[in-house]
């Protein structure tokens, strides 16, 4: 009998915090340059491409960035889209860790998936 390899979370189990790898890097990333004076950009510089919202957590440090309501009520609309357990993966990596997808390539929102 096999295990089980997909896992399909409830409304309630959505995370209410994004997990920023930046925080836990032992070096932090090499910033984004200015195309013409290959000086890093400030946030005042992508503000007319991206919401300050946005830049702020490109740039944060904290380890955990709370999900807004907001996003997490759209998060809803897409349930359930499974979590995906990658035996196989962990077996040759000899990894104790369980690693888990999401698999976002589905049919568009409000059609379920088979």
């Amino acid at each position: 009998m096999s295990e089980n390899t997909r896992f399909l979370l409830s409304e309630s189990d959505l995370p209410r915090f994004w997990y920023n790898i930046g925080a836990d890097m032992p070096v932090p990333p090499t910033p984004v340059l200015h195309p013409q004076t290959m000086q890093p950009v400030t946030p005042e510089f992508l503000g007319v491409l991206f919401p300050m919202d946005l830049i702020l957590q490109e740039i944060s440090t904290e380890r955990h960035i709370e999900i807004p309501e907001e996003v997490r009520e759209i998060y809803k609309l897409y349930r359930p889209t499974p979590l995906i357990r990658t035996r196989r993966l962990e077996k040759a990596l000899g990894t104790p860790a369980h690693i888990y997808y999401k698999h976002e390539g589905g049919p568009p929102a409000g059609r379920p998936q088979t």
